[in-house]
């Protein structure tokens, strides 16, 4: 992937033609990517430069151009924000093909609530797969369709509870994310692409790819069932943590009269 594109040259040209103002070009990157990091430290050098400029003499000079050449180095460090590579369209169509769900727009899924960065595409992902499964049902080895289909089921209902209520438990919602969005597409995708005719034959571990997607299957189904037991046991212990509060507080009402919990 090459970054020689008309935008590129055109940023590279501007960069030059305002090189008085390298100094500011950090600050400038972190507003247009958006990186808090990024302004923060862009408006550290724009600060020590304007303050270089007001001091006069050698040191003011030489505080200034130390600070333009930090940010050249910088700039230069963060050419991804500012330079993006250009994609050629077979790798562009090969990314869209391998990962990108398909759109449902009477089905999207709620927007992750949880500070630990529940994706808000899982639920999207899970309808790819689902699709995909039944796109190619004719070519899936016996039960594997079903595999898929209660693996995809017990993995959504999970997504559902985080989104209502997050666990903020983040070994969890890694172990989630990494099954929903890697490993099930990941063996899907694998099966898929060998062709028709080579899924009976024995690999050197000895298994068919018929076999080895089942096993591969059936390992999935089984961590998507720890997820949820986890996830639901959790959600039951926190209504009875919530009952026994209330039970306490207010389980012993005088008669004729209200009790606000206040002795």
């Amino acid at each position: 992937m090459s970054r020689l594109t008309a935008g590129n040259i055109f940023r590279v040209v501007l960069a030059f033609v305002f090189w008085l103002f390298t100094a500011f070009y950090v600050l400038v990157i972190g507003v247009g990517a958006k990186k808090k990091k990024v302004i923060f430290e862009g408006l550290l050098y724009a600060a020590v430069f304007i303050a270089a400029l007001s001091i006069s003499g050698a040191s003011g000079a030489f505080a200034g151009i130390g600070v333009m050449g930090l940010s050249a180095v910088r700039s230069y460090m963060l050419r991804d924000l500012w330079l993006p590579r250009r994609i050629r369209k077979s790798q562009r169509r090969e990314t869209f093909q391998a990962y990108a769900p398909t759109p449902i727009p009477s089905q999207q899924p709620p927007a992750a609530t949880s500070a630990a960065g529940l994706s808000d595409d899982l639920g999207n992902t899970l309808i790819w797969v689902s699709s995909q499964a039944k796109a190619n049902k004719r070519r899936l080895p016996a039960d594997t369709y079903i595999t898929i289909l209660e693996t995809c089921q017990l993995l959504d209902s999970v997504i559902d509870a985080e989104n209502r209520q997050p666990s903020a438990d983040a070994r969890f919602e890694y172990e989630l994310e990494a099954v929903v969005r890697e490993y099930l597409p990941a063996v899907l995708q694998g099966f898929l692409a060998i062709p028709p005719s080579m899924v009976e034959i024995r690999q050197p571990n000895g298994r068919t790819p018929n076999e080895e997607l089942a096993e591969q299957l059936r390992l999935l189904l089984g961590q998507a069932e720890t997820l949820h037991s986890t996830r639901h046991s959790q959600t039951s212990a926190d209504l009875s943590t919530t009952g026994n509060f209330l039970r306490e507080r207010f389980g012993h009402h005088q008669p004729g009269g209200f009790d606000f919990g206040i002795k």
